[in-house]
């Protein structure tokens, strides 16, 4: 098992400052981020610069999300416990462990099978049970449905209507919509077919794909 030392805890404490001086004002939020070590979900060879606001390699040519993005898409989602939610890319796990730090029902799906498997062996580590499925993020898990949030954590070229259907109504989605660089959107359902939408800015994620990959 990964250890969680003095200094790692440290740069922990020193990257939630940071996160507050970004604007995170949540502090449930900033606990989580507190609470879960980030360096468990990268390689060794990136101990020293884990803790640092940056998206770094992880498997299958993907990337771990800023620590900024992770605590700005959870602050949007404003949780509440015991609500259903559905992550859409599990990808290393991190932002899965921070979400199950919110006492939630949580689902999370990964088209990738190598970072499917991966997280799973994590979780265990951190003794954390998300329910979790390998899978198309675009078609959801329609057998679940509805959910209060979801949270898409890859790049969509426009809203999916799958997962718009599986949001309860007066829930909220956030999803990065955009081509190369996509704008940061809450969602909220208003009715079966109408949603009320804001907009937080510009990030830039890996693109969201249909489909297992082999």
């Amino acid at each position: 098992m990964p250890i969680d030392s003095y200094r790692h805890k440290g740069l922990r404490k020193r990257m939630v400052e940071e996160l507050m001086a970004k604007g995170i004002t949540d502090e449930r939020v900033l606990e989580a981020m507190n609470t879960v070590p980030r360096h468990f979900f990268l390689d060794s060879s990136f101990a020293d610069i884990a803790y640092e606001d940056r998206a770094l390699q992880i498997l299958c040519l993907q990337t771990i999300s800023h620590p900024f993005t992770v605590a700005f898409q959870t602050q949007l989602l404003k949780l509440q416990p015991r609500m259903k939610v559905l992550e859409i890319g599990t990808g290393s796990g991190y932002q899965t462990a921070v979400l199950h730090q919110f006492n939630i029902i949580l689902y999370t799906i990964e088209r990738q099978r190598d970072l499917f498997l991966s997280a799973q062996e994590m979780f265990k580590t951190l003794n954390i049970r998300p329910k979790c499925f390998y899978g198309d993020g675009y078609k959801g898990l329609p057998g679940f449905a509805p959910f209060d949030r979801i949270l898409v954590t890859c790049g969509a070229k426009s809203l999916p209507i799958e997962l718009f259907n599986q949001l309860k109504i007066g829930g909220i989605m956030v999803i990065p919509v955009g081509d190369k660089v996509q704008q940061m959107l809450r969602i909220e359902k208003t009715s079966e077919t109408e949603y009320k939408q804001e907009s937080f800015g510009e990030f830039s994620f890996v693109p969201m794909l249909k489909e297992k990959a082999r």
